[in-house]
């Protein structure tokens, strides 16, 4: 579900600030891995 949630940050569809609270963790590190730590903020 992190996947999925960084794939739709990452294509404009949602901000980090809608991920689930429990997933932003996840989420925030595979941004960090594909080189789009930024949009983790």
């Amino acid at each position: 579900m992190a996947a999925i949630y960084a794939n739709l940050i990452i294509n404009g569809r949602k901000t980090f600030a809608q991920v689930p609270a429990k997933l932003k963790d996840k989420v925030r590190d595979i941004l960090i891995e594909l080189d789009c730590g930024d949009l983790a903020e």
